[in-house]
């Protein structure tokens, strides 16, 4: 039997299992959780922040999958990095260019992990990649990791990326449109138990495709990073985790009086659908066992800012709106420090504003650091323990 489908015929994604429907499934292990807590992998030269203060830091496999490691026996839900395509040399400055491929390194992580969650973002409207291909990938992959490994869906936000595919770059919301055929259609693919033909709005096509295994847990799981419209209602239609940004900008002050009624929003959206999404922010974590430790190793930090990296962010054009309004006088300094938005303090500080952005709506943090390796040891040791008695992580 072969399933056909035509332009403007498609099915509503609530027709799919996803894998909050089981019980036992990773994420819903998860999501038991007051709090998600996942990495933010620095899988490109630089990791996330503009400053040349010497640190371990760095974008290569084995640190990376040492840090994986580290997350996994502190008992964090997920790590996933970012999907970077620019031309030689990057942004410039730290941010030279080097950086691995984020599918291709969660993917090699599936077998070396046992617990953690391994999201690999993903463009999935750039070059010769087939959802096809990705469905019977993404079937591999989750049932290598037993249910753990899924997708942070993004359709790029800066013209030089789509150029580099021999793309122009086309108006912000259609490639949300040609994104959610795409996703459509890997839900058909790892559900349907029979052969699946498709035509749609898109050049790639299907005539009879299968892929097995089918995942266990009904899909991979769904991540969408977003702050639009267009990426907010794809997000509420496809997404179990939506990765926003602060309309706010990343002062903590400022970030937390507007945060509340952005996440409102975003799950409002999902629930008019009748779905349940869950929102991750990326703080930027700087702490010490002290408040003058703190501020000083803050300031190092930003007396080390790099002059290079900033002009290339400004050099390559985007259209992301989560990120617009992002620029002023304290540009650089906040581009030095680098995340969504800046937790700064000693360990019982930090806690106290972890417990605020819950507060605000936020279900879970994807932290950052500036030097990897040394903040999340110190992470484990001094903020973790405080979390759990604070509630926000369940106690092991």
């Amino acid at each position: 039997m072969i399933l056909t489908h035509r332009p403007g015929s498609i099915v509503g994604c609530d027709r799919f299992a996803a894998p909050t429907d089981f019980a036992e499934s990773p994420l819903s292990q998860a999501f038991k959780q007051p709090i998600l807590l996942g990495l933010f992998l620095p899988i490109q030269a630089g990791g996330w922040s503009a400053s040349t203060l010497p640190r371990s830091t760095d974008w290569s496999f084995e640190y990376n999958k040492a840090l994986v490691l580290q997350a996994e026996a502190l008992g964090f839900d997920l790590v996933f990095a970012l999907s970077q395509w620019l031309p030689k040399g990057g942004y410039g400055g730290v941010f030279n260019g080097q950086a691995l491929d984020s599918f291709m390194t969660t993917a090699a992580l599936t077998s070396l992990t046992q617990k953690i969650m391994l999201i690999s973002t993903i463009h999935v409207l750039y070059g010769p990649i087939h959802p096809l291909h990705l469905a019977k990938y993404g079937a591999t992959l989750d049932h290598i990791s037993k249910g753990r490994w899924g997708i942070n869906v993004v359709t790029g936000h800066r013209a030089v990326e789509h150029e580099m595919f021999g793309w122009q770059r086309i108006e912000h919301d259609y490639p949300y449109e040609l994104a959610a055929e795409f996703i459509e259609v890997l839900q058909r693919l790892w559900g349907d138990d029979e052969n699946f033909s498709f035509e749609g709005k898109s050049s790639w096509k299907l005539n009879g495709a299968y892929v097995t295994p089918k995942p266990k847990y009904g899909r991979p799981v769904l991540v969408n990073a977003t702050g639009s419209d267009a990426g907010i209602s794809f997000a509420a239609r496809y997404s179990d985790i939506v990765f926003i940004t602060s309309p706010g900008g990343s002062d903590f002050a400022s970030a937390i009086e507007v945060l509340p009624a952005h996440t409102k929003r975003v799950k409002q959206a999902a629930r008019d659908l009748g779905r349940e999404v869950r929102t991750l922010l990326n703080p930027m974590v700087i702490s010490r066992e002290t408040e003058r430790e703190t501020w000083d190793y803050h300031d190092a930090i930003v007396a080390h800012a790099d002059p290079d990296a900033p002009l290339g962010f400004s050099r390559f054009d985007s259209d992301a709106h989560a990120w617009k309004g992002r620029v002023g006088k304290d540009a650089p300094k906040r581009r030095a420090i680098g995340g969504n938005i800046e937790v700064i303090g000693t360990p019982e500080q930090v806690v106290e504003q972890f417990v605020q952005l819950k507060k605000a709506g936020i279900d879970g943090l994807q932290l950052s650091f500036y030097d990897f390796k040394e903040d999340l040891e110190f992470f484990g040791d001094r903020i973790l323990p405080l979390m759990k008695q604070a509630g926000l992580r369940l106690m092991t």
